[in-house]
Parts: C-alpha cells; sequence; structure tokens
C-alpha cells in the first residue's frame, strides 16, 4: 500500500468516525494499513528481530500519522479562517491541560 493510500485511510477513518460509523468499521479500515506479516532475519538475536519488525512497521504508521495531521491541519486552517472566537491553538493547549490533569 503506497503513502497516499495509507494517508487516504487516515482521512476516511476520520469522516467515518465523524459520521457516526462504529469504532469497529474505523479498526478495521485501520487494520488494513499495518502489516499482518513481518520478514524477520534467520537468526536468534532478539534486538535484530525487534529492529526488523519495527522498520517495516514505520512506513505505514508514520504515513498513517501524517495523514491524521493532514487532516487536522486542513480543517483547522479553515476554522481559524472564520475568525473563531477560540482558535485553534488556544483550543489545543486547553486539551493540553486537560490530559496533564487527567494523567495526575
Amino acid at each position: 500500500m503506497t503513502e497516499n493510500e495509507i494517508q487516504l485511510k487516515a482521512i476516511a477513518a476520520l469522516t467515518a468516525l465523524r459520521g457516526g460509523v462504529g469504532a469497529d468499521y474505523v479498526s478495521d479500515l485501520l487494520d488494513e494499513v499495518i502489516p499482518t506479516q513481518f520478514l524477520v532475519p534467520d537468526t536468534g538475536d532478539p534486538a535484530e528481530i525487534g529492529q526488523a519488525v519495527l522498520n517495516q512497521l514505520s512506513e505505514p504508521l508514520s504515513a498513517l500519522i501524517d495523514g491524521f495531521v493532514l487532516a487536522f491541519e486542513t480543517v483547522a486552517d479553515v476554522y481559524d479562517r472564520t475568525e473563531p472566537e477560540t482558535p485553534t491553538d488556544a483550543i489545543l493547549q486547553a486539551l493540553a491541560l486537560d490530559i496533564a490533569r487527567d494523567s495526575d
């Protein structure tokens, strides 16, 4: 699956969630981008095997994150152009503070 296809899956997942589609559908959609099989070296070295798996996961996960970030930036830019009472950065700061409080 290409990076663009994975980014489209991320945007489709966000769109589905906003549209009220169940979490199972979104999970299935995102599962499509994560490899189910890995090629690992024929060695007994756990670090080498772990590195091989990590390398194969990093590209699709990076593309997935890029898709989420692209979607957020697009929506945030459009929202901020409406000259809202609370700009995106203030909303994110409030969210970060809420999360920090909840983790204590």
